[in-house]
């Protein structure tokens, strides 16, 4: 038997049960053919058509539980679409991994893997990515700024050793489900509100103290943050970051948003345009970026989401969310209401 591997289209030929004189003839005209050598010297016969059944479908699924079961010395066939390999050890992604392109669903979970490639961004196809107990520390920048933006739908990070996620990380827009339990989150991601397909949220037993601002945004079907050290929201004592009046930078930075002024490391600083990229959204819809009063509030999960796990013991299912004003007239405006309200 043997295995003849082409570079395009990326398919492998798999020929088994084959004629020892005739394989080798052939073998042997195939590595004259990739020389160069002229059709008319090949030493080739004709060919008899296979039945249909001596033909296997390629393989598109290998799972693997096991690492005495994990190859270690042949390749994996390029036809993968599915593939599992749990309970291997796994310290890192194997490298032969990353170049089966046509990968929907991979699923590394029960590992030791501790770092991530910024090359599984060129799995082009990619939709499921299961890392589910793991050691991971982080989720790199360049993984969101790869073609997982344009097809990874359910991502699974539960069980590893994350404290944040990058803030670039909600431009994974087609998200579905996203499993981050058992992490050591202290936030979630500051513009999460963007991913708009995100239908399936459980963040449970981690560290978050309150929500983010933009949490409000979402429009889920399951949300799950139960065993979260939530603190108590109380609105009577902000945290004052405001500063009058306004620097220059301020202004600049609030009209950009405001008037939505095209902007880009083009035409300003790096540093610049990431300070605007996190840039908080006041109660009256205008921007602020370093002056801003912030406080936290009480939201009921109901808002954003059909089914709420319990948040605690005691049945809650509201949690503190972040609320920003961008000057004391607005903060004004809603203390009113409040105290009205209470």
């Amino acid at each position: 038997k043997a295995t003849v591997r082409l570079r395009e289209p990326a398919v492998d030929v798999c020929l088994s049960k084959a004629n020892a004189s005739n394989l080798k003839n052939f073998l042997s005209a195939v590595r004259l053919a990739h020389q160069g050598t002229d059709i008319g010297a090949l030493p080739l016969s004709a060919l008899v058509p296979a039945k249909t059944s001596e033909v296997e479908k390629p393989k598109t699924k290998m799972i693997i539980t096991s690492r005495r079961d994990y190859p270690l010395t042949k390749n994996f066939p390029y036809s993968l679409e599915h593939l599992q390999a749990s309970y291997c050890k796994l310290a890192r992604i194997d490298m032969r991994v990353l170049c089966l392109k046509k990968l929907r669903k991979l699923d590394l979970s029960h590992n030791h893997i501790k770092q991530l490639p910024a090359t599984i961004g060129d799995l082009i196809c990619l939709q499921e990515l299961n890392l589910h107990d793991n050691h991971l520390e982080s989720f790199s920048g360049a993984l969101c700024n790869s073609t997982l933006q344009k097809s990874l739908q359910f991502l699974d990070l539960s069980q590893n050793k994350i404290k944040a996620l990058p803030i670039q990380f909600c431009q994974l827009r087609e998200l579905v489900n996203l499993k981050l339990d058992d992490n050591e989150l202290i936030r979630l991601p500051f513009k999460i509100g963007q991913l708009d397909h995100l239908r399936f949220l459980s963040a449970a037993r981690n560290k978050l103290p309150f929500l983010p601002s933009d949490f409000r945004k979402l429009c889920l079907e399951n949300l799950d943050l139960f065993g979260n050290p939530f603190e108590q929201p109380n609105p009577l004592v902000p945290n004052i970051q405001l500063k009058i009046p306004l620097t220059l930078l301020e202004c600049a930075a609030r009209a950009t948003i405001n008037y939505r002024i095209p902007y880009g490391c083009h035409l300003l600083p790096s540093h610049l345009c990431e300070d605007l990229e996190v840039a908080k959204t006041c109660q009256c819809g205008s921007a602020c970026l370093s002056s801003f009063i912030q406080i936290t509030v009480t939201m009921n999960l109901h808002h954003v989401a059909h089914t709420v796990v319990l948040v605690d013991n005691m049945g809650g299912t509201e949690a503190p969310i972040i609320c920003y004003f961008c000057s004391l007239d607005c903060y004004s405006q809603f203390l009113d209401r409040y105290l009205q309200s209470n």
